[in-house]
């Protein structure tokens, strides 16, 4: 069988990295990893190695390069049917997709004012009016997933889905700005933060000695 190679940039700050990266080693996947880092003289000359938009993550299975992470896993989930990235029910399915999209293209306040940044505590930095309300979408999600389809595991859909990995920086980000959650959402974030991937990760994370001074905006 063809091998995955996936590249990513630095696991301390690259969001959209940590998504397929986490949804692949939580579902048992091998593949190679190409680790570029960011924002430095070298990256774009490494990026046009791999990535047709010089961005990561960026997915080569073969002859076939995928880049972006909704993508990706959408790629993987039709690649291994037998997985279940994505829910099993239909209705459970529709709202897993529904709020991967959304994850994909919204919360602009959230991402601009707590970047992900693993390594690092800011309790309390970047909550503005406009991040506390992407925030109180963000936990509603989890709230109305963990109560309608949550049923059979400590996940949002029950087991592990690509909806998961998809949220899994904003647990990263809740962990680094100190936001407080309701119960049924702390609960979730604990069980995403004791998934194997996810300590695996956090720890690489915590042994980088990159800096991305654009990413480090209350040092």
């Amino acid at each position: 069988m063809t091998q995955l190679t996936l590249v990513i940039g630095n696991k301390n700050y690259s969001s959209w990295s940590l998504r397929p990266w986490l949804a692949m080693r939580q579902f048992g996947l091998e593949f190679n990893e190409i680790r570029i880092p960011l924002d430095t003289p070298e990256t774009a000359a490494q990026m046009q190695k791999y990535s047709p938009t010089r961005r990561v993550p960026v997915l080569m299975h073969g002859d076939l390069t995928v880049w972006d992470s909704l993508a990706i896993c959408e790629y993987l989930a039709e690649e291994y049917p037998n997985l279940h990235l994505w829910p099993q029910k239909k209705a459970a399915r529709a709202i897993a997709r529904c709020i991967c999209a959304e994850m994909h293209s919204g919360f602009p306040n959230l991402r601009q004012k707590m970047p992900m940044n693993c390594r690092s505590r800011f309790p309390g930095k970047g909550m503005t009016s406009e991040v506390l309300k992407d925030i109180d979408r963000i936990n509603n999600i989890w709230r109305e997933c963990r109560q309608n389809f949550g049923a059979g595991g400590n996940m949002l859909f029950g087991n592990f889905t690509i909806a998961d990995a998809m949220y899994a920086p904003v647990v990263s980000r809740f962990i680094t700005y100190g936001v407080e959650l309701d119960a049924v959402c702390k609960t979730y974030m604990e069980a995403v933060l004791a998934l194997p991937a996810m300590q695996e990760w956090l720890k690489a994370a915590s042994f980088e000695t990159e800096i991305i001074h654009a990413e480090e905006i209350y040092q």
